[in-house]
């Protein structure tokens, strides 16, 4: 293990937690306030956010899809460069907080913002940002990632840049309370596959960052298993807090991370709209089973550890099962069937955008060219 990890967004967690942005903020701050589709004027987040903000001189900018767009998020660049904001306020999950990541980047650049999701402007500065957290599942709040898609033409990227990550986060369980079942749902599957990118990859001995995704992992199976008993106080704060720890920086600080399922689970919102968790459960299974023999060892590890399977020869293979009956179990697909025209034209358009994308070796060991990218698409739409 060698690393440098450090996390500087500072965490206000709890009931009522919202009204604390009032000390945070630097006062005399021009504030911006992005959200989504408006639920939380209907959930009353947005009156708690208007009364924590009292006196500062803030605007709002609402619309933000549940995958970003930069032709929505331009929009609000605009805003931020024309009425000189200097603090970005994130109300949403990890796709407003996302968004907001890319509005506080492009917004310290003259160009085009897409520059850079494709690597051509590297950031060196950004508007300083805030979250607070609505639905828990990407980790974005106290992270510095985010994933943006172009809608003209379908392209769906990352980023990473210490620049943007926030500065606070607010996480108040009660704001789920009002949250669809299938946003739970996609919580937990997000937050689960968050773990097993920095879990399933090769056996290294880092035993805290095993043991932590293994206690993650056998948390958000419970949450789970227990999903009907989701009305409670408990349940809520749990899903929260695990889904931050599943990818604040800790649990894969000095370890092999895969990504391989996101990548590829990319292509199928950009191109169909899957919802990004669910696009995680139909890629991952039959990614594993690709991938069986290089990650072999910790299955195993995985299926002892995190689902109590005895020890025996087909360990692994019912790892594999196990996962995949978990998600099956929260009313999820692990195969693909919403496509139009024939399976083998819908699996070489998610080679096509992946191969554009410059996603031809990717895995832990770099080892997934596009020929087993699209054995395990071959696998995973029906």
């Amino acid at each position: 293990m060698k690393f440098t990890y450090v996390n500087p967004t500072q965490i206000q967690f709890g009931q009522g937690q919202i009204q604390s942005i009032n000390s945070i903020i630097p006062q005399g701050s021009k504030v911006i306030v992005i959200y989504g589709g408006g639920s939380i004027k209907r959930n009353g987040v947005y009156d708690q956010v208007s009364a924590a903000l009292q006196g500062y001189d803030w605007v709002e900018f609402s619309g933000v899809e549940p995958n970003p767009t930069k032709e929505t998020l331009d929009k609000a660049v605009s805003i931020v460069k024309e009425k000189g904001i200097d603090f970005i306020l994130a109300v949403g999950g990890g796709s407003v907080i996302d968004g907001s990541k890319y509005v506080a980047a492009a917004s310290h650049y003259d160009g085009d913002g897409w520059d850079i999701m494709i690597g051509k402007h590297p950031v060196s500065s950004a508007v300083p940002l805030g979250a607070i957290l609505t639905l828990p599942a990407t980790g974005s709040e106290s992270n510095m990632g985010a994933v943006i898609t172009k809608a003209e033409t379908h392209d769906k990227l990352p980023f990473m840049t210490p620049h943007v990550q926030p500065k606070f986060a607010v996480m108040d369980p009660d704001v789920m309370k009002t949250l669809p079942e299938r946003q739970l749902v996609n919580g937990i599957v997000d937050a689960w596959v968050h773990v097993c990118e920095q879990y399933l990859t090769n056996v290294h001995g880092a035993m805290v960052q095993d043991g932590y995704a293994e206690a993650l992992l056998k948390n958000l199976k419970e949450l789970g298993e227990e999903f009907e008993n989701r009305d409670n106080d408990a349940w809520r704060a749990n899903l929260m807090w695990n889904a931050n720890q599943a990818l604040n920086g800790l649990i894969g600080s000095g370890v092999p991370h895969d990504w391989a399922t996101h990548m590829i689970g990319h292509e199928f919102t950009a191109l169909w709209g899957v919802d990004h968790a669910r696009s995680l459960a139909i890629v991952q299974p039959s990614l594993l089973r690709n991938q069986f023999a290089v990650k072999k060892a910790k299955l195993e590890q995985m299926g002892k550890n995190v689902f109590g399977l005895s020890e025996s020869e087909t360990l692994a293979e019912q790892t594999i099962d196990a996962i995949e009956a978990f998600y099956q179990s929260l009313g999820v697909t692990t195969e693909f069937n919403e496509y139009q025209g024939s399976k083998n034209d819908a699996v070489e358009a998610v080679v096509s955008q992946l191969e554009q994308h410059g996603m031809v070796a990717l895995g832990e060991n770099q080892a997934i060219t596009l020929d087993q990218s699209r054995n395990i698409l071959a696998s995973a739409i029906a």
